[in-house]
């Protein structure tokens, strides 16, 4: 049905009703409640702690475009995938390969792919052939895996930890294959945050209906980024994540339970730097003058650190967050895998990006800004990380490509709900 006149009216009548509320209450609040962030505590723990001085800052887009870039090489990594795949015979897959790109380009690097096919089924009758090791392909520049998650370990969240398996399993071994040919004085860009999250929850999570924890293959993959992050902190060399759409709330969270500020604004802690970091927030170093002039700034704030998570809790193994069935190999204290990071909002795009490092890499004073000024420096010249928009589109695995994909299952039928008669795929590559 096509909305008409009178249905637009009444819609109008509704949101006006919402959308009363200024917006300059809360970036005036926003300032005050940053200055508890320079050590913010709860239930005798530290959650949050600055390193070094609370600050928030600006620099401006064209000279910070024109400054000369900190670091001759940059590397970032991503991954394509087919999304899960669920088919009538309650099997399951996913296919996710990895690329890694440069700036300037390696071709050698570049034509480098690590493809991992996760599987599911809940029967121990599904014939399913996993790989040992890896199969080669393309002369040796390629290596292709297919892993099964163990029958009976799931019940629900299966399209999810599919998904997580091949996409973590994927990035991780295609950075161990190459970050031994990174050039020494580089910097290292992974998409997204530099531990697998969402996996991780389900693996500290006591849960029957979801047991990734006794999975080989999510044990695999906590290793590989204890290693990645070893071979970096021991090296001295940068290693960052790139998080491009930060969806975390655990400053929002202990905000009200320690102050019992119910009526605290925001839910994610992104949309409260987003009002810490707007060029307008009364009282702040970064405000950015006349209106309209806010598109000549990029703002962002201090390092923050991270402590008491189970990032470095998981390098314990008598830890009971872990269990003891999970033992890590690593090389350095367990504080050092803490996770630290700062925020950097771009107003002219309207856009907040979470940065993030292990401590074993940003306690130093020294490193922390360098690290700072190649962010803002590859925002400056290109929206987000020129060498992490090449990742991107080496390993986009397009529309058309997962439908043959799918085609390829020719002795299983997927199981098609009726969403998918009604909207079908879409034509955009994603």
């Amino acid at each position: 049905m096509t909305l008409e006149p009178v249905h637009i009216k009444a819609i109008s009548s509704m949101v006006s009703r919402i959308d009363s509320l200024s917006e300059d209450e809360d970036q005036d609040k926003a300032p005050e409640l940053f200055e508890l962030l320079g050590e913010l505590e709860y239930d005798g723990k530290i959650v949050l702690r600055a390193l070094g001085k609370l600050f928030r800052a600006k620099v401006d887009i064209d000279r910070m475009s024109l400054a000369k870039d900190p670091f001759e090489k940059t590397y970032s990594c991503d991954s394509g995938s087919t999304n899960p795949i669920a088919f009538n015979s309650g099997l399951y897959v996913d296919l996710c390969h990895c690329s890694i790109a440069s700036t300037p380009t390696d071709i050698d690097i570049h034509s480098k792919w690590t493809m991992v096919m996760s599987s599911y089924s809940p029967s121990t009758a599904m014939v399913i052939d996993t790989t040992e090791g890896w199969e080669k392909f393309d002369g040796n520049e390629g290596r292709a895996s297919i892993v099964r998650i163990r029958p009976g370990l799931l019940k629900k969240r299966v399209d999810r930890m599919v998904h997580n398996i091949a996409l973590y399993l994927s990035e991780s071994e295609h950075i161990l294959w190459l970050m031994k040919k990174f050039d020494g004085d580089s910097f290292f860009i992974m998409d997204g945050p530099i531990y697998p999250k969402q996996l991780m929850y389900w693996m500290v999570v006591e849960s029957d209906d979801v047991q990734i924890r006794d999975d080989e293959n999510a044990k695999r993959i906590l290793q590989n980024y204890v290693d990645i992050m070893d071979h970096h902190i021991g090296n001295k060399r940068p290693l960052v994540g790139f998080v491009k759409n930060p969806e975390d709330m655990q400053i929002m969270i202990t905000l009200r339970k320690k102050y019992g500020m119910s009526d605290l604004p925001w839910l994610r802690d992104s949309q409260f730097f987003k009002n810490v970091l707007s060029p307008g927030a009364e009282g702040s170093s970064v405000v950015g003058g006349p209106e309209g002039r806010s598109s000549r700034w990029i703002t962002y704030t201090n390092w923050f650190l991270q402590p008491n998570q189970f990032y470095e809790n998981m390098m314990d193994s008598t830890s009971l967050v872990m269990g003891t069935e999970i033992e890590l190999d690593h090389k350095f204290p367990k504080e050092d895998y803490a996770i630290t990071f700062f925020m950097v909002f771009v107003p002219s795009l309207d856009v907040l990006f979470k940065i993030e490092a292990p401590y074993g890499i940003t306690k130093d004073e020294q490193m922390r800004d360098l690290v700072t000024r190649k962010i803002l420096h590859d925002i400056a010249v290109n929206g987000i990380p020129l060498t992490l928009s090449k990742a991107d589109s080496l390993a986009k695995i397009r529309v058309v490509e997962k439908k043959l994909i799918k085609g390829m299952f020719k002795s299983q039928k997927i199981d098609t709900i009726y969403n998918d008669v009604r909207w079908g795929e879409s034509t955009d590559d994603q």
